[in-house]
Parts: structure tokens; sequence; C-alpha cells
């Protein structure tokens, strides 16, 4: 423990407010209900960019209230505020209540998960470990760092920051889950121009710890570096061909895709609603044999780790695709109670006033057992992509667009000329049956994942091996 305040020292000492009464309040609010809870937050955020050889932006933010859900059957009935008393909940039960109207009978609430002693990271506050003056030298440490690094560099950003989380989540019955939540990211992004020709590259970092380690000078040297590195391939870069042809997906990052086409694909919400591509599918080959996709939210200090879900529910390594054939999809209390499921941890929301939904925390592919040079001296004619940019997905028909930040033609088994323009075109469950080679070196990306769903985004990871994949269409402006 780092001195940091608790949440009973936050949500109760410092708003005067009565930790048992509002226990109690939180009972008749959901009482007759399926499910429910209080949600209580407090949290502080800060940001600071520097560009352009000045500190353009700095941020800082303090937040706080509680939401309180109720739900009975499929319906939900849901109150928040900004304010933390014993009155704002007094007025939001009665918005609570509203669900259990016109229902006939009352329903047992269901047994909260509860029961874990599992800490995944520090509860300290990253906002106060770095004095302000040490963070602003840090950034103007990049930017000449980057600029004396090569004369094409013409515009040097970078941005820290920080966020620091505080729950507790009451149920009916009184039982109390709380967490601490610190998340940091670094990034850097490098401009370079050469005979009129501007190209970018960056790079980021970050998870659930202090800025202490991204500030250390091999961490932020490395991140710059890779920006910079980045950048100036881009600048020898060519068009890229068109049409349908062998894609070799580089490690980590590249998981973006998996996350984005097949992970949300695999959110019980949809699929309880018929509405996924995966829907129905249990027990099914779905993908290649060899591919086995997994949730694991308990991975330490990383940024899409939970100790405890945004219901309560302790967090937990779901396998969602074993060898091919699909397992399970991600739950959270009320999709999984409808589904005759267990909760996998997986309810999360961006705040207080939000309801929470079925979201991934890590979602990565596991290791094969190839080579990926093999799998790159396989192909005669095809792309390499290295690193993903934007992409677009239609998560019920599971066809995505993404864009290829870094690419790379493949001719004759062998990387050759960098490709600027390549965006690959497929279907995610489409695509998982056309992967033909898994490599052994499955990683996680180094923290810089966000997602967004029904217009709330929360910090995520991604990841997986290098992929061998068969016939994806590869989008180009080359003729």
């Amino acid at each position: 423990m780092t001195g940091t305040p608790s949440p009973d020292e936050l949500f109760y000492l410092r708003t005067g407010m009565d930790k048992q009464k509002v226990a109690r309040m939180t009972a008749t609010a959901l009482e007759g209900m399926d499910d429910g809870e209080l949600f209580l937050e407090y949290s502080q955020l800060e940001s600071l960019a520097f560009d352009d050889g000045k500190l353009r932006n700095a941020s800082f933010n303090t937040s706080q209230g509680f939401g309180l859900r109720s739900v009975l059957g499929e319906a939900s009935a849901y109150a928040h505020a900004s304010e933390l008393s014993e009155s704002a909940i007094q007025r939001a039960i009665t918005t609570a209540r509203a669900v259990h109207h016109g229902q006939s009978g009352s329903v047992a609430l269901i047994k909260p998960p509860f029961g874990t002693n599992t800490h995944l990271y520090d509860d300290l506050n990253p906002l106060k470990e770095v004095a302000f003056e040490h963070k602003v030298a840090l950034l103007q440490e990049i930017d000449a760092y980057v600029r004396a690094a090569n004369p094409y560099v013409k515009q040097v950003s970078a941005s820290l920051s920080g966020h620091w989380q505080a729950v507790q989540i009451i149920k009916a019955d009184g039982q109390i889950a709380e967490d601490i939540r610190p998340l940091v990211r670094l990034n850097v992004n490098v401009l370079v121009e050469k005979d009129g020709r501007m190209e970018t590259g960056s790079a980021g970092a970050g998870g659930r710890t202090g800025y202490r380690f991204y500030m250390t000078e091999g961490e932020w040297k490395r991140l710059a570096d890779e920006a910079l590195r980045q950048a100036l391939v881009n600048l020898e870069a060519v068009a890229a061909p068109a049409g349908e042809m062998p894609v070799v997906l580089g490690s980590g990052w590249c998981g973006v895709l998996l996350h984005e086409a097949v992970g949300h694909g695999l959110e019980g919400d949809f699929n309880r609603k018929g509405t996924s591509a995966f829907a129905g599918l249990i027990g099914k080959q779905v993908a290649a044999k060899g591919i086995t996709v997994v949730d694991d939210g308990t991975l330490p200090n990383l940024r899409g780790s939970i100790s405890i879900d945004d219901e309560g529910t302790p967090s937990g390594r779901t396998t969602l695709i074993e060898d091919g054939i699909l397992t399970g999809y991600l739950q959270d209390r009320l999709n999984a109670r409808l589904m005759g499921v267990k909760a996998t941890g997986n309810g999360r929301r961006e705040s207080f006033a939000c309801q929470p939904m079925p979201r991934m925390t890590n979602t990565f592919m596991l290791s094969g057992d190839s080579k990926p040079e093999d799998m790159i001296a396989s192909v005669k004619r095809g792309i390499y992509a290295v690193h993903l940019g934007g992409g677009q997905v239609d998560i019920t028909s599971g066809k995505f667009v993404f864009s290829a930040s870094e690419a790379y033609l493949i001719e004759d088994g062998k990387v050759t000329r960098p490709l600027k323009g390549a965006t690959l075109i497929g279907n995610g469950p489409d695509s998982l049956t056309k992967v033909r080679g898994i490599g052994n070196d499955s990683r996680l990306d180094d923290g810089i994942g966000t997602c967004g769903k029904a217009g709330q985004s929360v910090p995520v990871g991604v990841g997986q091996p290098t992929l061998l994949m068969d016939g994806l269409t590869v989008g180009g402006t080359a003729v």
C-alpha cells in the first residue's frame, strides 16, 4: 500500500455519508429485482501534450459520482449523479424502482459473485508520483532527442497521460467489492520530410502502473526510436498493390484486427440477441485448427487488466476459441443470467454515468509452432503487415477494413519494399478459417488500446503471434 486514500475515505469520510445506511438504501432499491448494484466512483485524470517544441496542453480533472442500476428480466433502470450524497441516492431510488412497476410477483436476487483477494496492480496514484515539472522535462527531452537524431525530422509530438480511479460496488445483501486502478500512457509521434514528401510514425506504451518506468531513459528512447524508424520507413514506401493475396500479419498490435473483427462478435449481448456472426455456434469449428483465443483480465499491470469488473465479479481468463472450436462468450451478469451461464468478469463501464455491458479485457491468440521467417519464406508474392492503423468493422457480418501503417511487399519469400496505402479487407469469421501458419511468437501490444462500444470507451490489451493468412483482399493504389 502506498498511503493513497481508501475507497471508504473517498466515499464516506469525505462526503459525510454513512456506509451502513447507504447499504440499506441499496437493499431497498433492489428489493424484488433480479440483479443490480450501486456503483461509486472517484477518479482523477491528467494529460500533457508537447508539440512543436512547446507545451501545448496540460489538463487535470477530478470527477466523482454514483450509478444505481436495477435489473428485472431483460429490463434495467439506471440513475446516476455526480453528487455523492445520501439525498442524491434516495432520489435515484425512484428511477431504479421504475423497472419493477407493472411486473407481477417478486424474484430473488441472484447471488453476487464476490470473493477475490487478487491485486493485479498497486494502488498508487500516478498523478502524484512525479512532480509536474519533471513530466514537462521528460516531454522536452523526447522532443530534443528525436530532432537531434535525424535531419529529416520536422515535427515531434509527445504526450503523457495518467488516470487514477477508485470504485466501490454495493449489492443488495450488503456485500461490497472495491478496486483502485492506476493507468498511464506515453506516446510519441514524429513527422519527417524529404524532398517535399512528408510521412509520420508513432509509438506508445502504457499500463496499470506509475509513470516512473516510462520515464526511464531506456523506455522513452525505445518509443522515440520506434516512432522515428516508422516515419523513415514510410518515406521510402511505394504504392501498395491491390488484389487477393497471402498476408502475413505481425505479432502484437496487429491483434487489434482480432479484437475488432472477432472479439466483439464473441461478447455475450450480441450473441444472446442473435446479432453476431458467432451466435449459436458454441461447439462448432469456427477457425482453423491450432487457433486458440483467450480473454484474460488477470495479467498483472497490463492496460486491459482489472482485479474485479464493474459489477464486482472477479476478473478471469476465458477461453473463447480452442483449437478452432468456439467454446464460450464474454459475459456480464445480465446476459450470463439470461443465457444460463456464468459471468466471466467482463461487465465493464466507462464511468459511473454508464451501465455495464460485456467488454473485452486483454484479448489475444496463443502461439503456434511456426517460425515467422518460415511463413514469410513460403509466400511467393504477398503483403507483410507489421503494424495496423485505423479500421472499421461490422459486428453483425464480421466484415472489416483495416489500414496498414507499416507494411512490406513479399516477393519470392523475401521482404522487399515498404508499402504505402495498403488496406486489408475481409470477414472476421471467414478469415479465421484461412489461417495456414501460426507463429511461435505471440505477444501483447505495448499498452495503447482503447475500445469503443455503444458510446463507451475502456482500456484494453490486444495481441497475437505472427499469422499467415490466405486469400485476404488487399486494397492498394499501385497501377
